[in-house]
C-alpha cells in the first residue's frame, strides 16, 4: 500500500479509509472538476491517519470548519472551497504541528479574534476571500508567522493593531485591495517586516510617521496606486530600504528632500508618472541616494534634461529614460554618473542645435548606442535623422524655437486682503502654439486667473514675445508660497525663477501683560502672546532697555512655548515697566506692564550719632528703603519733635536739619519709618558742645559767688587805670599837635565801611571800647571788637569759627605822625598818615577830648552800678 492516497472521482461524500492508513503521510482529496463534493470534515474520519502530515482539501464544498475537525497535521490546504465561517478553536489541535495553512479562494468575510492559536505556523494565506475589514489583534497567537498573504480581498480598512503580535513576520502581501492610506496604526508591531506589497490599491497618502514601527523594511511596492505627491516625510525612517517601487501612479510633485534618508536604496522605480518638471527644473531631486544603482523614469513626459538633474547619483549603473519625448539635453547632463552601464533613451523629438553637439559623441565613447534610439525633429533639414548620423558641423544654432524666459516674476510682499499680480515673459522664433501655466510650490495651479498675450519683439522681426500675467485677488495666508511660470511649445518648456509671495498681517495681542504687585522673594509671571503673519517674534524690555538685573543673576526665565516670562526670587531692583513687543515684517506693537515689588522698610545706611558745637548746623540722616516708599516721622527723647524755625526737613523727611544748634537740641532722636508691610525704628544721639568766647563769663570764671567780688574789684581798678592812661596819651597828642600847629583829618577809601559822620574820639581820657554798626563782616555769625593795647596802640580782635579770639593786627603810636586804621570786612591799612593840610584845630581837639572823657566816665559809673546790683 502506497503512503500517498488520492480520493478518486468515484469517492463518496466521506473520506474513504484504506489499508496502511497508519503509515500514510499525504492525503489529497482535491480535484479540479466538480466531482468532489466534500461538505464537512469530521475528526473520526481522519483519526486513522495517525502519520498524516499533508492534507489537501482544495476544490470541495466545505462551508464550515468546526472545533476539533482535524487531527495533528503539518501542512493543510483548504483552497477553493465555500468556507464562510470558522469557529474559534478550529485549529487548536494543530497548534504544535501546523506550519502552513492555505485558505485561498473561499468566502471568508470575517476572521474572529483568537481564531488562530498556532504557535508554530509560519505561512498563512487568505487570498481571494471577501475580507473587507481587519480588526485589531485579529492575528494574535501566531508568534512564529513569517508570511501573510491577503491579496484580492477588497480590504478597505485596517484598524490600529490589525497585525499586532506578528513580531517575526517578514512578508506582508496586501496587493489588489482598496486601501487608501498608509498609517503607522495598522503597521504597529511589525518590527521585523522586510517586504510590504501594496500594489493595486487606491493609496493616495502616506502619513508622515507611517514607518515608525517597521524600520527594517527592505522592499516596498506601491505601484498602481493613486499617489500624487511625495512629501519630504513620505519615507522617513526607511534607512534599510533597498527597493522602492512607485511606478504607475499619478505623482506630479516630489519634495526637495523626499528621498533623503534612503541611504541604502539601490532600485527606484518611478515609471509612468508625471514628474517631468523634476528632471526639467529641479536641481538635486535625487540627492541622498548615494547607493542607487537603478533608476527607472520611463513614460514620465520628460521633454528636457538639465545639467544638474541627476546630481548625487554617482553610483548609478542603470538609467531608463525610454518613452519620453525628450527634446533637449543640456551639456554634460550625465557626466557625473561615472559608473553608468546602461542608458535607455528613445525619442524622435530632439532639437538638434549647437547645444546638443556633445551628446552623440559622448554616447559613442561610452558604448551606449545599442540602448539609444534618438532622432532629430528640428531643424527641418535634419528632421528624422539619427543623431549618430549627423556630423558635428550639422549641429548649429540658427534660431531658438524653444521658449526663452526674458522677464522673470519678482518676489513680493502683500497685506492680507490686497490684490497683486506676477508677470512673466518669454521669446521664441517658432510659430508653434504656446501654452502657459503657473505653479505654486511646484504644484500646478489649475484654476488660476491668467492673462496671456503675444507681440512681435521688433517691427518686421520674426521673434515673438509672449507674456503671461497671474492675478491674485484678496490674498490670504494660503496664497503664500513660491510662484513659477512655465511657458511651453512643441520644442520644450522653459521655467522661470521662483518668486516668493509673503502675505503680512500686523501683529495683534492675544495675551496682554498685566500690572503686577508682589512681595520681594516671590515669583513674577508676565504673559504676552500675539498673532500675525508671519508669526510675530516676542521680545521683552525693561524700562525701555535690555538691561535686566534678573537676567544678570540668572533669575529670569522665558518660556516661548507657554508665552510666559518668569522672574524668580523677585528683588526691589526688578521693579519697573516691562514692555512686550510683537514684531514681524508688517510692523510691531507693544504693551506695558508695571511690576511693583513690595518690601518692608529698612535702613539703607546705618544711623550715626552726631556731635556739633553750639551754633553750628546739625544734619541727622535716616536714609530709608522699602516699597512702597515708607513714611518717616521724627521724635525726640520719645516725645513728639517740637519743630521751630530752626528745624528743616529734606529728601522726604530723610534729613533732619537743625541750624544754629543750642544745648537744648541735644538728646535722642528716633527715626520711625513705616509702609503697608511694617514699621522700623532707629535712634540717633545728638550732642551739643558749648562755644568758648573771649568775653563770655565762661572764659573768666565758671560762676560768680560771694568770693568773686575781689575779682570784680580788680577788674574795676584795671578799667580805671586804662581810662586814666588813655587820657594821658591824648593829652600828649594834643600838646604835640599844638606845638607843630598841624591839622589832622581822616580820609576814607572805597574799601572802608565807616560811615561819613564818624565822630572824633580825641580826649585826654578817651578810648575805643566797642564796634560801631557797619564795621566788619557778619557772614559767619562772628563779630569784631576793638580793644586798647598796653602800648598805647590799638588791635583788632576777631573770633574764629570755633569761637576763640585772635589778634588780627596791632600798631603803635609814632612821635611825629598819627597812624590811622582803615577797616573793611577783614583788612586794615597802616600806611596812610596825616597830611599837613588836614591838621585839626586846637578847639576841635579840646571839644573831642571833653566829650570822650565824659563818655568814659559814664561807662565807668554804669559798670559800678551793675556790679553793685
Amino acid at each position: 500500500c502506497s503512503c500517498f492516497f488520492s480520493c478518486s472521482r468515484e469517492s463518496s461524500k466521506e473520506v474513504v479509509v484504506c489499508c496502511c492508513l497508519l503509515r500514510m503521510k499525504k492525503l489529497k482529496c482535491a480535484w479540479s472538476g466538480p466531482s468532489n463534493k466534500i461538505v464537512n470534515i469530521l475528526f473520526e474520519h481522519l483519526k486513522p491517519f495517525q502519520s498524516l502530515e499533508t492534507l489537501d482539501l482544495s476544490n470541495n464544498n466545505i462551508s464550515e470548519l468546526k472545533i476539533s475537525s482535524f487531527p495533528f497535521l503539518q501542512l493543510k490546504y483548504i483552497n477553493s472551497n465555500r468556507i464562510t465561517s470558522m469557529e474559534p478553536g478550529t485549529f487548536d489541535n494543530l497548534s504544535s504541528t501546523l506550519q502552513v495553512l492555505k485558505l485561498n479562494r473561499n468566502k471568508i468575510s470575517a476572521i474572529p479574534q483568537k481564531m488562530f492559536k498556532l504557535s508554530h505556523l509560519q505561512h498563512l494565506e487568505l487570498n481571494r476571500n471577501k475580507i473587507k475589514k481587519i480588526d485589531g489583534l485579529t492575528f494574535q497567537g501566531l508568534p512564529a508567522l513569517k508570511s501573510l498573504k491577503l491579496q484580492r480581498n477588497g480590504v478597505t480598512r485596517l484598524m490600529d493593531g490589525a497585525f499586532w503580535g506578528l513580531t517575526n513576520m517578514e512578508v506582508l502581501q496586501l496587493d489588489h485591495n482598496n486601501l487608501t492610506e498608509v498609517t503607522k496604526g495598522w503597521l504597529y508591531g511589525l518590527l521585523m517586516l522586510q517586504q510590504l506589497h501594496l500594489s493595486q490599491n487606491a493609496i493616495s497618502r502616506i502619513s508622515p510617521d507611517a514607518w515608525e514601527f517597521c524600520q527594517k523594511l527592505s522592499e516596498l511596492d506601491l505601484t498602481f496606486n493613486h499617489l500624487a505627491r511625495l512629501d519630504d516625510s513620505s519615507f522617513v525612517g526607511l534607512s534599510l530600504l533597498v527597493g522602492l517601487y512607485i511606478g504607475n501612479n499619478k505623482v506630479n510633485y516630489i519634495a526637495d528632500c523626499a528621498f533623503r534618508g534612503l541611504s541604502s536604496l539601490q532600485t527606484l522605480d518611478l515609471k509612468n508618472n508625471e514628474i517631468s518638471w523634476t528632471i526639467e527644473d529641479m536641481n538635486g531631486a535625487f540627492s541622498g541616494l548615494d547607493k542607487l544603482k537603478k533608476l527607472i523614469l520611463q513614460g514620465n513626459r520628460i521633454r528636457s534634461i538639465t545639467k544638474k538633474a541627476f546630481s548625487g547619483l554617482d553610483a548609478l549603473e542603470h538609467l531608463d529614460l525610454s518613452n519620453n519625448a525628450i527634446m533637449s539635453v543640456q551639456g554634460n547632463a550625465f557626466l557625473q554618473m561615472k559608473k553608468l552601464k546602461e542608458l535607455h533613451l528613445n525619442t524622435s523629438s530632439l532639437l538638434c542645435d549647437c547645444q546638443l553637439k556633445w551628446l552623440p559623441q559622448w554616447l559613442s565613447e561610452n558604448n551606449f548606442q545599442s540602448f539609444v534610439n534618438a532622432s532629430c525633429a528640428h531643424p527641418q533639414l535634419l528632421k528624422g535623422r539619427s543623431i549618430f548620423s549627423v556630423s558635428l558641423d550639422g549641429f548649429v544654432c540658427d534660431d531658438f524655437p524653444k521658449p526663452q524666459i526674458t522677464v522673470q516674476p519678482e518676489t513680493q510682499s502683500a497685506i492680507k486682503g490686497s490684490n497683486l499680480s506676477f508677470v512673466c515673459s518669454a521669446a521664441s522664433s517658432s510659430d508653434s502654439p504656446m501654452t502657459f501655466a503657473w505653479k505654486k510650490d511646484n504644484e500646478l495651479l489649475h484654476d488660476a486667473e491668467m492673462e496671456n498675450y503675444a507681440h512681435l519683439r521688433a517691427q518686421g522681426g520674426e521673434v515673438m514675445e509672449y507674456t503671461t500675467i497671474l492675478r491674485l485677488r484678496n490674498v490670504e495666508f494660503s496664497n503664500e508660497g513660491k510662484y513659477q511660470c512655465v511657458i511651453s511649445n512643441h520644442f520644450g518648456s522653459s521655467y522661470s525663477v521662483k518668486a516668493k509671495l509673503t502675505v503680512n498681517m500686523l501683529p495683534s495681542f492675544t495675551k496682554i501683560p498685566m500690572d503686577l504687585t508682589i512681595r520681594a522673594g516671590a515669583m513674577a509671571r508676565l504673559e504676552c502672546a500675539a498673532v500675525g503673519h508671519p508669526v510675530p517674534q516676542i521680545a521683552w524690555q525693561k524700562d525701555g532697555g535690555t538691561d535686566f538685573p534678573a537676567a544678570r543673576k540668572r533669575r529670569m526665565h522665558v518660556m516661548p512655548e507657554d508665552d510666559v516670562f518668569f522672574i524668580v526670587d523677585v528683588k526691589i531692583e526688578d521693579t519697573g515697566v516691562y514692555s512686550c513687543t510683537a514684531q514681524n515684517t508688517a510692523g510691531s506693537i507693544s504693551a506695558n506692564a508695571t511690576l511693583t515689588v513690595l518690601e518692608t522698610p529698612s535702613f539703607l545706611r546705618p544711623l550715626l550719632d552726631r556731635t556739633v558745637t553750639k551754633g553750628e548746623t546739625a544734619v541727622l540722616q535716616c536714609i530709608a528703603g522699602g516699597s512702597p516708599p515708607p513714611r518717616l516721622n521724627w521724635t525726640k527723647d520719645d516725645s513728639p519733635l517740637v519743630v521751630t524755625e530752626r528745624h528743616f526737613f529734606a529728601a522726604g523727611n530723610q534729613l533732619l536739619i537743625i541750624v544754629d544748634t543750642d544745648v537744648d537740641d541735644a538728646g535722642k532722636y528716633t527715626c520711625e519709618m513705616s509702609n503697608t508691610l511694617g514699621t522700623e525704628r532707629g535712634n540717633i544721639r545728638l550732642n551739643v558742645i558749648p562755644t568758648p568766647t573771649c568775653d563770655s563769663p565762661q572764659n573768666i570764671s565758671p560762676s560768680l559767688d560771694d568770693d568773686g567780688w575781689a575779682t570784680v574789684g580788680i577788674v574795676i581798678i584795671a578799667v580805671v587805670c586804662c581810662v586814666v592812661g588813655t587820657s594821658l596819651v591824648w593829652v600828649v597828642i594834643i600838646y604835640h599837635t599844638r606845638r607843630r600847629n598841624e591839622d589832622c583829618s581822616i580820609t576814607n577809601t572805597d574799601e572802608t565801611n565807616l560811615p561819613a559822620d564818624i565822630p572824633s574820639y580825641l580826649s585826654s581820657q578817651g578810648t575805643l571800647a566797642e564796634r560801631q554798626d557797619g564795621y566788619g563782616s557778619s557772614e559767619n555769625g562772628s563779630h569784631h571788637q576793638f580793644l586798647t593795647s598796653s602800648m598805647g596802640g590799638y588791635f583788632l580782635q576777631q573770633r574764629d569759627s570755633n569761637g576763640r579770639c585772635k589778634i588780627l593786627s596791632t600798631f603803635s603810636m609814632l612821635p611825629e605822625y598819627l597812624q590811622i586804621v582803615y577797616l573793611n570786612s577783614d583788612t586794615f591799612d597802616l600806611n596812610r598818615s596825616l597830611e599837613p593840610s588836614s591838621i585839626i584845630s586846637n578847639s576841635t581837639f579840646m571839644g573831642m577830648f571833653q566829650l570822650l572823657f565824659l563818655f568814659k566816665l559814664s561807662v565807668l559809673l554804669s559798670l559800678v552800678a551793675s556790679l553793685q546790683h
